[in-house]
């Protein structure tokens, strides 16, 4: 059985979209910093909220991400996935706000719901489904689940991008993928 993971109202972003938005907000189209914003404020979002924990954080994250892709486009150089280098900066950002207030508590459930709220197409049961099979992950699973599949991240990149190892990487999304599985399967036969 093939066991494909689809989130509600999340979709993939694409490379060579995002690689001409870029390249459009260093020439200062601030029309494309809108689009920019619009197709990976969710993926942003969701992993800054994944690593600082607080919902205020992660949205002041958000919005610092974008202010830095706008300061600095001119100087990106594309590299294939251009999600990567917004993505470093937001973790970049997000670890300097975790350093600044040294938070390392757990989402609270609100804090949750507002990582698919984003998106309106999401509605109230595809947003308790997503809160629950995501809350069964670790962190790092989430991390992991979150950048593949609503970022679109290949699991080389991500290993760069939170520092552990490919293999660590592949494990753990495998081990990740095989939890949701056996929770929904699970979930299917009550």
């Amino acid at each position: 059985m093939i066991f494909t993971l689809v989130l509600p109202g999340i979709t993939a972003i694409d490379s060579a979209d995002t690689d001409t938005l870029i390249s459009r907000i260093a020439d200062g189209d601030k029309q494309a910093l809108a689009k920019l914003y619009d197709t990976t404020r969710s993926a942003v979002y969701g992993f800054s909220l994944s690593i600082t924990k607080n919902e205020a954080d992660a949205e002041d994250v958000l919005q610092e991400t974008y202010i830095k892709v706008w300061n600095n486009a001119a100087a990106y150089t594309s590299k294939g996935n251009p999600m990567s280098w917004i993505l470093t900066v937001t973790k970049n950002l997000s670890l300097m706000k975790l350093r600044e207030h040294k938070r390392t508590d757990d989402l609270a459930e609100d804090e949750w719901a507002k990582l698919s709220r984003e998106d309106s197409t999401v509605n109230e049961d595809e947003r308790q489904l997503l809160h629950e099979v995501l809350s069964i992950l670790g962190d790092e699973e989430r991390q992991i689940v979150m950048l593949h599949a609503v970022a679109g991240i290949k699991h080389r990149e991500i290993a760069q991008l939170t520092e552990i190892p490919l293999s660590t990487v592949l494990s753990k999304y495998n081990r990740a993928l095989k939890k949701l599985r056996n929770h929904l399967e699970g979930a299917d036969t009550q």
